[in-house]
C-alpha cells in the first residue's frame, strides 16, 4: 500500500521499498521539507530487516530540478544557522545511498538536474527514460554547484565534468550511458518496472553477502591497490558464513 507523507510517497512491493518524491508541479525540486523526508526515509529503509533494495524515482514527468530556488531568499549570511544545516543536510543527502547497506537503484525520467543529478547518480545504479536531460545549470542561476561536485568528478572525466559545471550543459540519456552515468535506458514510461527489476534481483540475493559486496566496492574504490586487497581478504573470510 502506498503510504502518502505530503512530499514524499513510500511503497513496499514485497522486499523492495519504493521512494517516490513527490512534488511534481515543482519537478521535485528539492525544499527543506522534502530533502528532510527523503534522508529520514532511507534511514528507515536501510534499518527495516523486511527490505533488501530501494528504488527512488520522482512523481510526474521529471525526476528532480534539484534545489528548491524559492527557499534561497531565506538563506543568507545573516542566518548562518539556517546556512549551515541546510547545507548539512544536503551533503548527507548527496552521499547517503552509497552508505547504505541496502542497494538503492534510480528510475529517472526526464529532468535531473542539480541536486537532482547528484541524487540519479547517487544511487547505486542508474535506469534513466529516453527523455533524460541531466546535468549542473546552477552557475547560470549564479550558484556554485558544490555539495554535487565531488559525486560529479568521481563519475566522469574532468573534462566533461568541468565542461557540465561551467557551461551547463545539459546530457540526453544516450550520452550520459556512454558515459557510464547511467546502466541503461528504456522508455520512459517503462524506467519504475525496469529499475523494480533490478531491485527483485537484488532482494533475492543473501542480504548480508550484498552488503558486504556494496560495502567493500565502495571502500576499495578510494584505497591504494595493497590496502585495497587487504580489505577484501577480510570479507573473503567473512563470507564463509554466508553460505545458506
Amino acid at each position: 500500500m502506498t503510504v502518502p507523507t505530503d512530499v514524499l510517497l513510500v511503497e513496499d512491493r514485497d522486499a523492495v521499498r519504493v521512494l517516490t518524491l513527490n512534488r511534481p508541479e515543482k519537478l521535485n525540486a528539492l525544499d527543506t521539507a522534502l530533502t528532510r523526508a527523503l534522508d529520514a526515509a532511507l534511514d528507515a529503509a536501510d534499518a527495516d530487516r523486511a527490505v533488501r533494495a530501494v528504488v527512488l524515482t520522482g512523481a510526474g514527468r521529471g525526476f528532480c530540478a534539484g534545489a528548491d530556488l524559492r527557499e534561497f531568499s531565506g538563506l543568507t549570511p545573516d542566518r548562518p544557522d539556517a546556512v549551515l544545516e541546510r547545507a548539512a543536510l544536503t551533503a548527507r543527502l548527496q552521499v547517503r545511498m552509497q552508505r547504505m547497506a541496502k542497494p538503492v537503484v534510480s528510475a529517472v525520467r526526464g529532468v535531473a538536474v542539480g541536486g537532482g543529478a547528484g541524487l540519479a547518480i547517487g544511487a547505486d545504479m542508474a535506469v534513466a527514460g529516453s527523455d533524460l536531460r541531466f546535468g549542473y545549470p546552477e552557475l547560470k542561476h549564479s550558484i556554485v554547484p558544490a555539495l554535487v561536485m565531488t559525486g560529479l568528478v568521481r563519475h566522469l572525466g574532468r573534462k566533461l565534468a568541468f565542461e557540465l559545471v561551467s557551461t551547463g550543459r545539459l546530457l540526453d540519456a544516450g550520452e550520459a550511458l556512454e558515459h557510464g552515468l547511467v546502466n541503461r535506458v528504456v522508455e520512459p514510461d517503462e524506467v519504475v518496472a525496469a529499475a523494480l527489476g533490478i531491485a527483485e534481483q537484488w532482494a533475492a540475493v543473501e542480504p548480508r553477502a550484498l552488503a558486504a559486496a556494496k560495502d567493500l566496492f565502495h571502500r576499495v574504490a578510494d584505497l591504494p591497490t595493497d590496502a585495497a586487497m587487504r580489505a577484501s581478504q577480510d570479507v573473503n573470510a567473512l563470507m564463509r558464513g554466508f553460505r545458506r
